[in-house]
C-alpha cells in the first residue's frame, strides 16, 4: 500500500480531458505546477471541447485508468489524490476499489464534476450515486458547486443556510470535510461554505464581472489539492486556493468564443 510520509506536492489526479485547454486535465496540470506540486494523471476520457461547448466524449477503457493509477502510485507515490470526471458508476468504482487498495492513507479530494460550464452533462445518474456512496465516505474534502451539491445531497442549495445543510448532510454520509461553493448563487459577493469535523469556515470575495469562467471548478480543487500535498491545512488550502482562482479569474484573457478559460500563468505575468 503506498502512503504519504513526505510531503513531496506529488498529486496524482484522475479526471477527463479538455481539448479546449481550460478545464480538466489540463487545467489540473496548469495548476498544480504553478503551485509548486507534481501532478501526475489518470485520464478517464477524452473529450472534444471548447470554450462553446462539449462536441463528443470517449471513454478511456477502465483497465487503462486503473493502470494508469497503479503504476504512478507504485513508481512515485501521491501525496493527495484529485478526481474530477468519472462518467459511469462502474469507473467510480473499479477507481475506489483501486485508490482503497493502492491509497488507503493518501487524502482525497473529490470534485464531482456533473456539469461542464456551458451545461453539457457529463455523468449519468448512476456515476453520481456511485460518487456518493464509493468517493464521498473516504474524501479529506469534497467541492461540490451548488448545483452539484444539491444533487449529490437531495438539499436545496439557494443561499448560505443552504450550503450549510448540504455541508452537514455531506459529513453525514462519510466526508471529512465539504467545501459548498457560491458561484452559482446570484448576488454580488460570492460566499464558499467550509464546514469539516473540526469546524465552519465562510470565504466571501466579490464576483468578478467576467465571461472567462470555464473551468474554475477544476482550477480551485487542483490549487487545494497542491497546497494539501505540500502540507497546508485544509482551511488554508481552500483559502489560498481561492486566491489562486481569484487572480485567474481577474486576469483572463478572453480567449474563444464561449466561456473563456482561466489564466492559470497569472503570476508569471507578474515577474
Amino acid at each position: 500500500m503506498a502512503e504519504a510520509v513526505d510531503r513531496k506536492g506529488r498529486v496524482l489526479i484522475i479526471a477527463g480531458s479538455d481539448s479546449g485547454g481550460g478545464a480538466g486535465i489540463q487545467a489540473d496540470i496548469k495548476t498544480v505546477t504553478m503551485l509548486g506540486g507534481y501532478a501526475m494523471t489518470a485520464v478517464t476520457a477524452i473529450t472534444v471541447q471548447d470554450t462553446k461547448g462539449v462536441h463528443g466524449v470517449w471513454p478511456v477503457p477502465i483497465d487503462a485508468v486503473i493502470g494508469q493509477m497503479r503504476v504512478t502510485l507504485a513508481d512515485i507515490g501521491a501525496d493527495v489524490i484529485k478526481t474530477g470526471m468519472l462518467g459511469s458508476a462502474a469507473l467510480v468504482e473499479a477507481i475506489a476499489e483501486c485508490l482503497d487498495e493502492h491509497a488507503l492513507m493518501i487524502p482525497r479530494v473529490i470534485d464531482p464534476v456533473m456539469v461542464a460550464t456551458s451545461g453539457d452533462r457529463l455523468v449519468d445518474a448512476k456515476a453520481v450515486e456511485a460518487i456518493r456512496s464509493e468517493l464521498v465516505p473516504r474524501a479529506r474534502l469534497v467541492t461540490p458547486n451548488a448545483p452539484e451539491a444539491e444533487v449529490l445531497t437531495g438539499k436545496a442549495v439557494e443561499s448560505i443556510d443552504g450550503q450549510r445543510r448540504a455541508a452537514d448532510r455531506l459529513l453525514e454520509l462519510g466526508a471529512h470535510g465539504a467545501l459548498v461553493k457560491g458561484g452559482h448563487i446570484g448576488g454580488s459577493v460570492i460566499t464558499d461554505v467550509l464546514q469539516t469535523t473540526t469546524g465552519e469556515w465562510l470565504f466571501e470575495s466579490p464576483r468578478i464581472n467576467t465571461s472567462s469562467t470555464h473551468g474554475t471548478g477544476c482550477t480551485l480543487a487542483s490549487a487545494i489539492a497542491a497546497y494539501l500535498a505540500q502540507g497546508v491545512s485544509v482551511p488554508d488550502s481552500v483559502e489560498q486556493g481561492r486566491d489562486y482562482l481569484l487572480g485567474a479569474l481577474r486576469t483572463a484573457k478572453g480567449l474563444g468564443m464561449g466561456h473563456g478559460p482561466v489564466n492559470h500563468g497569472w503570476s508569471l505575468d507578474r515577474e
